[in-house]
């Protein structure tokens, strides 16, 4: 007795095939918005604009401004606030970014290590 495939089963390549191509596309659209996530700037003010830093997507810092009247010799503690709260509130901003990218490639699939 002969067996028959289900009508318009092409066989087990053609679907491996499809997939391999579709993750090989998923994985070109990863690394694409990792580079551009290391490109763009992210910038953050705290204090009432007292302190403003510029960080890149990968999470480097370009710049870091301070008014004069953040600076008081008086108060160190404040300034180390202010510094402390604008690397954190950035840095929460590229990871906050550069999961919603990511989500638009994958689909919301979890992948983790990509960013």
């Amino acid at each position: 007795m002969k067996s028959r495939l289900p009508q318009g089963y092409q066989g087990g390549n053609a679907n491996m095939n499809q997939m391999v191509r579709k993750a090989q596309k998923m994985q070109e659209e990863i690394t694409r918005v990792q580079d551009e996530l290391e490109q763009k700037e992210f910038t953050k003010q705290v204090g009432g604009g007292a302190l403003e830093i510029v960080m890149t997507g990968d999470k480097k810092v370009k710049s870091v401004t301070l008014k004069p009247e953040a600076v008081d010799p008086n108060d160190i503690e404040m300034l180390q606030d202010l510094i402390i709260s604008a690397v954190n509130e950035t840095v929460q901003e590229i990871e906050d970014y550069g999961s919603a990218e990511m989500e638009k490639v994958t689909g919301g699939v979890s992948l983790p290590g990509l960013i």
